[in-house]
């Protein structure tokens, strides 16, 4: 049996290590490092461009949930995160380059896969293939993929900057992990009310960089929305997002800031940081000058500034099954961001499916739809809803799930019956024959 995967980003090398484990010789295209993104800064496979948090760990989360059960299938990018992670309260982050790393060794070292490096411009017409592009497809892969789809959308991703730890002021700092979750696994950065005020009024008022190629104003995805652009919506927006002081206190003064920005460790040497929820599109000489009247950040050395770039993907309700493959043409899938899920784990986690149902196409065997019940089942149902008109990228979400047959008030409780119940139902499926 054989099979092609086109991208060697977290969906296609899911992809391609799960049918490799089960005796499929794939060949996995990947452009770099001949070509790269504009997102793009290494020649490692699976390579995070925008953050280094795969998000909550805890598995009465959406987002815990959806690992939890990705693992039930041997998720790889998982067990890289896993050797790699760095501490950051209940979220699951990783030294980047390390994952990419862990990652690129293990795809390489396969004895079924075989990497092809080359720029892809068309998809083969025989055979199984998964396209796992990425959300950055451009060319004359985007011009195929635009043919074979009748058209694609798009939308706009932003990454948030990554400052020296030896940069940030220890004075004006402290270490603290909201509601103490973790061990002091964030550095807090506090502002008090006159140094948030003069802080957003800089934000609202900085140039932003311009965006090149487009004529219009773009879509920007909610949950990457740039911080200048959420603090146009009003004074308190971000002190009640990102910069939200709830669960913290100051040591200096024994009361909750006005307001906070919270750095994670952006590397396992804890030698680098990023700035939480700070996706930007500022051009560069005003992330330094605005970000920096943060007091923590006054003497601050951006490793690498915030960046903004075009996300495109198809409109799969109208293309896909819920295995992730085309209605018109059942041996070809797509995987990852370009299907419309939107975060790492979303997009590893398609890339799984996509492999459980190539390899099913590949035996003559029926595909498979895992329970509505199960975050995987779910977003692989959203994608494929055929009834939806307006489609947009959808993270792991509870709003998912069909409610549970008893009501339970407390939201941690309904939460955890939630992760509960899909879990059980995973395992019923016969996870382990697939």
């Amino acid at each position: 049996m054989k099979a092609t995967v086109i991208g060697a980003g977290l969906a296609g090398c899911e992809a391609a290590y799960y049918l490799a484990n089960r005796g499929v010789k794939v060949t996995i295209i990947e452009q770099k490092p001949s070509k790269m993104s504009p997102a793009h800064h290494n020649e490692n496979f699976a390579e995070l461009v925008c953050s280094n948090s795969l998000k909550a760990d805890r598995v009465s989360s959406a987002g815990g949930l959806l690992k939890a059960e990705m693992r039930l299938f041997g998720s790889l990018c998982l067990a890289a995160a896993d050797e790699c992670r760095v501490p950051a309260g209940g979220a699951l982050a990783v030294d980047r380059h390390i994952f990419s790393q862990i990652i690129t060794h293990k795809i390489k070292a396969h004895e079924n896969i075989e990497v092809v490096y080359k720029e892809q411009q068309t998809i083969p017409n025989d055979g199984v293939v998964i396209v796992a592009t990425g959300p950055l497809t451009d060319g004359e892969m985007a011009d195929e993929i635009s043919r074979l789809c009748g058209n694609s959308l798009s939308f706009f991703d932003a990454a948030a900057p990554i400052i020296s730890a030896d940069s940030i002021d220890k004075d004006t700092s402290f270490a603290q992990s909201r509601y103490d979750r973790g061990e002091d696994d964030y550095i807090n950065c506090p502002l008090n009310k006159e140094e948030y005020e003069a802080f957003h009024a800089a934000l609202i008022t900085a140039e932003i960089a311009p965006l090149k190629s487009f004529d219009k104003a773009p879509t920007v995805y909610e949950g990457c929305m740039p911080i200048e652009i959420m603090a146009k919506r009003g004074a308190d927006t971000i002190r009640f997002g990102p910069m939200k002081p709830v669960g913290l206190r100051d040591p200096k003064t024994g009361h909750r800031p006005w307001a906070v920005l919270q750095l994670r460790k952006e590397n396992s040497d804890g030698t680098m940081y990023n700035m939480v929820g700070f996706q930007t599109n500022l051009k560069f000489g005003e992330q330094k000058r605005v970000f920096s009247m943060i007091p923590a950040l006054k003497n601050a050395e951006f490793v690498r500034y915030g960046v903004m770039h075009r996300n495109s993907f198809i409109n799969s309700p109208k293309l896909l099954t819920s295995g992730f493959n085309m209605r018109e043409n059942a041996n070809i899938f797509f995987a990852g961001q370009i299907t419309g899920v939107e975060g790492y784990m979303e997009s590893a986690m398609s890339g799984i499916l996509a492999a459980v149902n190539a390899l099913r196409v590949l035996k003559g065997e029926e595909l498979i739809t895992l329970p509505a019940t199960t975050m995987m089942g779910a977003l692989s149902r959203y994608i494929s809803d055929d009834t939806v008109e307006n489609f947009q990228p959808m993270g792991a979400s509870f709003g998912l799930l069909p409610s549970l047959n008893v009501n339970i008030r407390d939201k941690k409780q309904r939460y955890q019956a939630l992760a509960d119940r899909a879990l059980e139902d995973l395992k019923n499926t016969g996870v382990e024959k697939l």
